[in-house]
């Protein structure tokens, strides 16, 4: 029993140190797993920041597309309107830098269907703004869905059919 009485605090003392190396390094690893988890949050709220950005910019660009496209006077001729152009410019810019920022490609689609659309309207060749509003509500559920992935809408937040 004497080498026990002198080997036993020893191979406490040894357990000891184990269990606070292994609580130690389980404690890192709580850490390290909040970080990153809080650093992913930061990182998918500044991407929604700039998502939502060139979305604003894109409709922004797209309301001042429809306004003059739809309101302008009827010609017999195929005159230039050098601010509808720029403007259709503008729009084609705001798309792709969608088409950069958006994570999902249900969005880049549904921002190239709507844009062309506009296009269209611009070109004189849709003369009635009830043809943009299919592609226009797509785009804002593709932009719902990519600002907020599996996030589903309330039943009142859903834009009225045309």
């Amino acid at each position: 029993m004497g080498s026990w009485g002198t080997l036993g605090p020893a191979l406490l003392s040894l357990a000891g140190v184990a269990l606070g190396a292994g609580g130690s390094l389980f404690g890192q690893y709580l850490v390290s797993r909040a970080s990153t988890r809080q650093l992913e949050i930061q990182e998918s709220a500044a991407h929604r920041a700039e998502l939502k950005n060139v979305i604003l910019k894109f409709l922004s660009i797209a309301a001042q597309v429809e306004k003059a496209a739809l309101t302008r006077p009827p010609s017999g001729g195929t005159t230039a309107d050098p601010v509808l152009d720029q403007l259709v410019d503008d729009l084609w810019l705001a798309q792709a830098e969608i088409d950069l920022a958006a994570r999902s490609e249900p969005l880049r689609g549904a921002t190239y269907r709507y844009a062309a659309r506009l296009a269209e309207a611009a070109r004189g060749e849709i003369a009635d703004a009830s043809a943009l509003r299919g592609p226009q509500a797509q785009f804002m559920d593709a932009s719902y869905d990519d600002l907020w992935p599996g996030q589903r809408r309330a039943a009142g937040d859903s834009p009225a059919p045309p």
